[in-house]
């Protein structure tokens, strides 16, 4: 099954607004547009025209995974709704996990513990992984290596290729938020990392000769010198990268309600 980048956008959007916003599913064309447009949990961020959202729920519905909706007692309105459960087959958290890998893309377990916390609350990063898994057997998410430098390896979801374009705009993104991050002092810049590198224990410029002794006492002539201490460098104090993670995820969330208060 291979989804283009508008049909993983909508189906994304539907599986997570029926947990999110249950009054509102399913959702109209114009609820659909607005939810594959948000500018707040979405990673990249798109503008969808009516026509491209209707062709993604006509390629969703060729694969089995979206149905236009039955119209309620006197509406005229269309209304779209997913049917992934089925057409998978997947359980509640499965579909969960899912739904962020779509919007979001590639992520840890930890970061999509925090950002599914909504849709289905999961007791720890393991019984993330556990879900995981269980797809990763069915060919529904793969584990990606891990990246130079990264605590833990990212999850990807396999329901279509991602588009180099999006991946483009996505990396440009993802630099656009660090250098806010530093900006407003979340996050060391890159001299403070450069700084901390060439500061740290093993590292070439850092000599015995800069390491200060205090001066002992005056020894007599031929006495044996006690070997000085060696001493200790401190721990250089690493940013919390998590903490600013959860706190970034939990202000993306509000923003999503806040949107979603004033698109209702």
């Amino acid at each position: 099954m291979q989804l283009n980048g508008h049909e993983q956008r909508v189906l994304g959007c539907l599986l997570e607004k029926q947990r999110t916003t249950p009054d509102a599913y399913p959702l109209s064309l114009n609820g659909l547009r607005t939810a594959c447009n948000q500018s707040s949990s979405r990673d990249p961020v798109m503008t969808l025209t009516d026509d491209d959202v209707r062709e993604a729920c006509t390629g969703l519905h060729r694969h089995g995974l979206a149905r236009i909706a039955a119209a309620g007692q006197g509406s005229r309105t269309t209304k779209y709704r997913h049917t992934a459960g089925e057409a998978l087959p997947a359980s509640d958290e499965e579909l969960s996990l899912l739904a962020v890998l779509l919007l979001r893309g590639p992520q840890t377990r930890g970061e999509l513990r925090t950002r599914t916390e909504r849709l289905h609350p999961f007791a720890s990063p393991e019984a993330v992984e556990e879900v995981l898994d269980g797809l990763g057997m069915r060919g529904l998410v793969l584990l990606l290596d891990r990246e130079p430098g990264a605590r833990e390896a990212r999850w990807q979801h396999q329901l279509g290729p991602r588009d180099p374009e999006i991946e483009a705009a996505a990396e440009e993104a993802a630099a656009e938020h660090r250098a806010q991050l530093q900006a407003s002092g979340l996050l060391p810049s890159d001299e403070d990392f450069a700084d901390e590198d060439a500061a740290a224990p093993g590292s070439a410029s850092l000599t015995t000769s800069d390491l200060v002794r205090a001066p002992g006492p005056t020894q007599p002539s031929g006495a044996q010198h006690a070997p000085a201490p060696t001493p200790i460098a401190s721990p250089l104090a690493a940013p919390d990268l998590q903490a600013v993670l959860d706190r970034i995820a939990a202000l993306e969330q509000r923003v999503e309600e806040l949107e979603e208060l004033i698109s209702s």
